[in-house]
């Protein structure tokens, strides 16, 4: 007997260590914060998933389509919640220093981004139906409260994405951050996925009452999951106004200072402005591409983004072994740059070579460098010592990727079809004629910017004078599973 439960007991240590192995985010969490605890609170990156698949794929198919709304102003509307980017630093500011009178800082932010979120939510439906003119009030109202809404859900999910993040961050370690915020932007990533697919098949059988219960659905379920995430996460401060006694607020300007100080942190944004623009001036040209310029059938485009989200997560392990030998996330954000300018030449040479593989294999490395950068860049961001608090660091990475990824995705739009129709026209000359010139500019443009990436953040790797000679940080356990996964 005494040898089967030995054996037993070795049986359970072995299967333990395969669990935290191999089952995703098993090893993420810690004493001070368990692994439920924080898939509760990852739900609020569910919202915004949702609200995302939303706005950038169900409705903006729904209105040009079924709705019969013209293609420029719903590129119009849907660019609209990208007005409130550029405030993701001052809201991150405000939640590290916010006077809560009942001594909280960042649930409040999280909770007015909620309202907000389902406000727009819940009025968007009806004010898409007037500006289809379905209706007999004037069109000019649906033109009003569609861009409202559509500001609304915006400015609900930056705020509530800042603050939360900045929330998550307050909870972990500074060991345990890059796994804490990973497994938010996977659950991101799922929210986003998760939605689109069931607000197609809900939509597949389309009509204008099924989408105001669907949009007004996707509100209360924001709402929902909001709440639940929220409960009982945030320690409350006992002190007066939430703050400790004869503390002084900062300013946001001498905050702003004190960050940039230095030149690191502000080198540092213009890379991710750089990088997000070259990463993103592509999104909505790689499918037109496919079937024009690579005549890929419907179904094959389609496959396209679900191969840069695979590469993605691809980026995520790779990264993952990269953060837990202690790499420098600088140096891996400088490879993912380089490989995107890889991707882009192979995007380029697929129309040349006639090659199907060539054009996905170099989509795939799209996905995949854009998500070594995205990742190292906010890890970055996070490991900022500048005196700062989480919120205003992680607010100005949020802002400058926000802000430069919506310019470039108009810009890619518009330079497309300008070069294209002086191609056409015999402008740029005999030689330089057919549909591929247009894409080929931008994705031209896309590797000058990456190289522009390389030229802004090659500094960075080098560390500041008073920490060379220091080892990287190298955790104890030589475990790796999907938990090591990187913000």
């Amino acid at each position: 007997m005494n040898t089967v439960a030995r054996l037993n007991d070795s049986l359970a240590r072995k299967w333990a260590l395969v669990a935290v192995r191999f089952l995703p985010f098993a090893d993420v969490a810690t004493k001070e914060l368990p692994l439920g605890r924080l898939l509760r609170l990852s739900l609020f990156q569910v919202s915004v998933g949702m609200a995302l698949a939303l706005l950038n794929g169900t409705l903006n198919r729904v209105m040009i389509v079924e709705l019969n709304v013209p293609a420029w102003l719903v590129s119009t509307m849907v660019g609209l919640p990208l007005v409130f980017a550029p405030f993701r630093a001052l809201v991150g500011f405000r939640s590290d220093n916010h006077r809560s009178a009942l001594g909280w800082k960042r649930v409040p932010y999280i909770w007015m981004g909620t309202l907000l979120q389902f406000g727009g939510l819940a009025i968007m439906p009806f004010a898409l139906i007037v500006l289809s003119g379905d209706t007999n009030g004037p069109v000019l109202y649906g033109q009003i409260g569609a861009a409202l809404a559509f500001l609304l859900v915006g400015a609900g999910l930056h705020t509530t994405q800042t603050a939360g993040l900045a929330l998550a961050t307050d909870l972990a370690t500074p060991e345990n951050r890059p796994r804490v915020v990973a497994l938010f932007y996977v659950m991101l990533l799922l929210g986003t996925m998760i939605s689109a697919l069931g607000f197609g098949a809900l939509l597949q059988d389309f009509k204008q009452i099924k989408l105001i219960q669907v949009v007004q659905g996707a509100a209360l379920i924001t709402m929902v999951l909001n709440l639940i995430a929220l409960w009982k996460q945030e320690a409350r401060n006992p002190q007066p106004g939430g703050r400790p006694a004869g503390e002084k607020r900062p300013s946001f300007r001498e905050s702003w200072n004190t960050f940039i100080g230095g030149g690191r942190s502000a080198r540092l944004l213009v890379a991710v402005g750089l990088g997000s623009a070259g990463f993103s001036m592509q999104d909505v040209l790689l499918e037109p591409y496919g079937g024009e310029v690579m005549h890929m059938a419907v179904s094959s485009t389609t496959t396209l983004t679900a191969i840069i989200a695979f590469g993605a997560l691809a980026a995520f392990v790779l990264a993952a072994r990269w953060f837990h030998h202690g790499g420098d996330a600088h140096r891996l954000a400088a490879i993912g740059a380089m490989l995107g300018i890889v991707a882009f030449a192979g995007v380029i040479f697929a129309e040349p070579l006639g090659s199907k593989v060539v054009f996905q294999l170099g989509t795939a490395m799209i996905g995949f460098g854009g998500g070594l950068f995205s990742v190292a860049t906010l890890i970055a961001a996070m490991q900022v010592d500048a005196g700062v608090k989480n919120g205003l660091a992680l607010g100005a990475w949020g802002a400058v990727q926000a802000s430069a990824a919506g310019l470039a995705i108009a810009m890619g739009g518009a330079l497309r079809d300008g070069v294209s129709f002086m191609a056409m026209h015999g402008t740029l000359g005999p030689a330089v004629s057919g549909p591929t010139i247009g894409y080929s500019f931008v994705y031209y443009l896309e590797i000058v910017l990456l190289f522009g990436t390389l030229m802004a953040i090659g500094p960075l790797v080098r560390k500041p004078r008073g920490e060379r000679g220091q080892r990287a940080h190298r955790p104890s356990s030589g475990k790796f599973g999907l938990a090591d996964f990187p913000g």
